[in-house]
């Protein structure tokens, strides 16, 4: 394809599908700690080192799917999480080899645009808290980890920075204003989606009402908001009315196949593809500003493929 509109082009002509979930799908290799760098065992974004391949065909399995939107596979690549792994002198490095490995496979399909959202999730610090621990990071070592990572995911060529699984209204702040310093550093200006968790009460980890957190970042420059992971779609639902109501920013809604359940010590998600499709379906008649929807935990490319059939059946009625 020889011209691609651009993303927030793509966002106000029709709704985007991005992609399920990555972990689950790395784990369906069976990969074990040789096929880590420096056999680090669940350093699953140094893959792109050392098992590229692996990366690649998850990525392909969700376009195929009918994705519009790939996230790389960068969750846990700001320098703070990175320097547990020894790889954090790397940072801008490492993003933007896994920035330009989705870039890659994206340039494989020529029927329609395709896009590359570089994933941000969190720090693994709650810098509004008072745990003795997890709220003593000082904040400018925060907001730097973020910038390098936007860095490098932007001279990768992403599409879009997406900042996700935000559990510290602060940290999203933080990495707003980071990724704005990378923006301007780099040159490239990238649309910035920024995410928050919920509970099943409609509260991020240390409280934060979908209210608060909304009022908090939505004059930062942003340009979408919205819900990804911690519950399914069905809990979502108040939030998404709220924000549906605001009439500023598009919303994504990015939930979990339901709430998860403890099995034997692991988390599993119940809802199958026809109920995560009908729900969300329901969401997109409901709620105008909705222009993004995906899967996050519990969701593979099956849940993908009944998700495109929905935007699509929608999309050729309201043609009709």
């Amino acid at each position: 394809m020889t011209h691609k509109e651009s993303f927030l082009q793509a966002l106000k002509s029709r709704v985007l599908l991005f992609d399920g979930a990555m972990g689950t799908e790395i784990q369906k290799y069976d990969p074990q700690p040789e096929d880590f760098p420096d056999k680090q065992d669940g350093f699953n974004d140094g893959l792109v080192l050392t098992r590229p391949g692996w990366i690649k065909q998850i990525h392909r399995n969700y376009l195929d799917a009918g994705s519009d939107c790939i996230e790389t596979n960068s969750f846990g690549s700001n320098k703070i999480k990175l320097d547990e792994y020894g790889f954090g002198g790397q940072t801008v490095e490492l993003n933007k080899k896994i920035a330009t490995l989705a870039f890659t496979v994206t340039q494989e399909y020529s029927d329609k645009s395709r896009y590359v959202i570089g994933s941000m999730g969190p720090s693994g610090f709650l810098p509004s808290s008072n745990d003795p621990d997890l709220g003593q990071k000082p904040l400018n070592e925060i907001k730097e980890a973020f910038e390098l990572q936007a860095k490098g995911l932007i001279l990768g060529g992403v599409d879009a920075l997406l900042i996700e699984t935000s559990q510290d209204i602060l940290e999203v702040k933080l990495i707003i204003e980071a990724c704005h310093e990378a923006i301007g550093k780099t040159g490239r200006k990238v649309p910035i989606i920024v995410n928050t968790t919920l509970d099943q009460y409609g509260k991020m980890l240390l409280g934060t009402s979908i209210q608060a957190a909304y009022t908090t970042v939505s004059d930062m420059g942003i340009d979408v908001f919205g819900l990804n992971c911690s519950t399914g779609p069905v809990e979502m639902t108040p939030s998404i009315r709220w924000l549906d109501e605001q009439n500023q920013h598009d919303i994504l809604v990015v939930p979990n196949a339901g709430m998860p359940e403890n099995e034997g010590g692991q988390a599993v998600y119940r809802m199958t593809p026809d109920q995560m499709s009908a729900a969300l379906g329901d969401f997109l008649n409901r709620f105008s500003k909705i222009r993004i929807i995906g899967g996050c935990c519990g969701t593979n490319p099956t849940h993908i493929m009944a998700l495109r059939k929905v935007i699509d059946e929608k999309a050729n009625s309201s043609k009709g």
